[in-house]
């Protein structure tokens, strides 16, 4: 029963109710018409004269014939009563039959007719959810008409909890959008003062090296409230949507790196829908993880895009220290780093792949990391291909990417043999980062 929905279970109920009644007033029309219907004639027919002008009978019934007659009338009111006991029983439960279906095909439609409500909150839920991509938000209500009854009483109720969402989300935009002002004008204004007076000609060198170092904090703090507000504006669902390349984002982020170590790419056209800005912050956020945690020497980082089964698809793996599969996880909470990092202060702040992971999920994609063999870390993001958004179930989660999809772009990455070069799986000649 529990397996059945509400709309089976109550049309079970209301069916099963109906037959019941049915089954026990045919008992009791059975039990009277029984009781009503007489056991003997109770005739006397002992000395009674026969109508005049029988031929060949006797003037006189005899007590023999009497008797006989007797058992056979009673023979004759036996097999009618039996004949109308199960006529009865037949006919009423043929008629019980076809009226029960009847009952059970109306309690379905009577179901459905009275669950429609819920299915209306349902679906304003969904859409508010971000389970598609028609720009709907916590503007939208129920508004459901009827009686005030239980159903009217639970959409009023949500719809006044959405209220309060939507002014509570209201209110934090409005914070981000005054943090985003009132925060990054006075560290604007101490890098202005700061660069003036290390660069006047009289300056003392110990003042020059004060300003270094305050320079030097005074960017920290820039990075840390430019990744803040990159979370905050990258957790909303993304409506404007401009067709992109993830192949073509990944190379002019790569141009633009500033490293020693090289970068293979493996770039295939990926094609997909989404905001320009969001997804060339997460590829440059991957990219720097990947070269900022990374071993002291001989380091190599790979990158790969392409399609796969209607995804488009990044993949970033690197060399690096051995990653415990029980932290991975861990690492896409805000200012969440590993146990061997946290003790340093030059290696971020820990929002590199929330931002991605908050990115992605507002494409409607996902992200999956995993320790790579040998140390360093796979982290693969799956965007839906600009063929294939617009048939994307409405109530596709963002966390529900293929996990065939996941594996086939995984297996792009190279494995590192013992003298530590790159072995390529035939995705193209690596070809190194241009380092500046």
């Amino acid at each position: 029963m529990k397996r059945l929905t509400i709309r089976a279970r109550l049309t079970l109920v209301y069916g099963g109710l109906f037959l019941l009644a049915g089954i026990v007033l045919l008992a009791v029309t059975y039990v009277l018409v029984e009781q009503r219907m007489p056991g003997t004639f109770g005739v006397q027919v002992n000395g009674v004269n026969p109508p005049p002008g029988s031929p060949g009978t006797p003037r006189l019934i005899t007590p023999d014939n009497a008797e006989q007659l007797r058992i056979f009338a009673r023979q004759i009111q036996d097999e009618a009563r039996e004949r109308a006991l199960q006529t009865l029983l037949t006919q009423g439960g043929v008629a019980l039959a076809i009226v029960s279906a009847t009952a059970f095909a109306f309690g379905w439609l009577i179901a459905g007719r009275a669950l429609q409500p819920l299915h209306q909150i349902t679906g304003t839920a969904r859409r508010i959810a971000g389970a598609d991509t028609a720009g709907r938000g916590l503007h939208e209500r129920i508004a459901l008409d009827g009686p005030r009854d239980e159903v009217k009483e639970l959409a009023d109720t949500f719809d006044l909890m959405l209220e309060r969402l939507d002014q509570s989300f209201d209110g934090q935009r409005r914070f981000v959008a005054n943090a985003s002002h009132e925060l990054r004008t006075p560290l604007a204004l101490n890098r202005s003062l700061l660069e003036l007076a290390i660069t006047r000609p009289d300056a003392p060198a110990e003042l020059k090296q004060l300003g270094d170092t305050l320079l030097a904090v005074n960017e920290r703090h820039e990075r840390l409230i430019d990744g803040l507000l990159t979370l905050a504006d990258s957790e909303q669902q993304v409506v404007d949507r401009t067709p992109i390349d993830l192949a073509e984002v990944v190379g002019h982020v790569a141009e633009q790196l500033r490293t020693e170590l090289p970068v293979h790419r493996h770039l295939a056209s990926a094609r997909t829908a989404g905001d320009p800005v969001l997804l060339e912050r997460l590829t440059q956020n991957l990219l720097e993880n990947a070269l900022r945690h990374n071993v002291p020497a001989g380091g190599q980082v790979w990158v790969s895009t392409g399609t796969v089964d209607g995804w488009a698809t990044l993949v970033v793996a690197n060399t690096g220290p051995v990653v415990p599969g029980y932290e991975v996880e861990t690492m896409f909470q805000p200012f969440r780093r590993l146990r061997q990092e946290r003790v340093g202060g030059g290696r971020g702040f820990g929002l590199g792949l929330s931002i991605v992971r908050a990115v992605a999920g507002a494409h409607g994609g996902s992200v999956r990391a995993e320790p790579r063999q040998g140390g360093g870390l796979v982290v693969t993001v799956l965007l839906p291909a600009e063929a294939s958004i617009r048939t994307v179930p409405d109530n596709l989660p963002s966390t529900s990417a293929p996990a065939a999809a996941i594996s086939t772009a995984t297996s792009t990455v190279p494995a590192l043999p013992h003298n530590g070069l790159p072995i390529s799986n035939g995705g193209g000649t690596p070809q190194p980062a241009r380092r500046r």
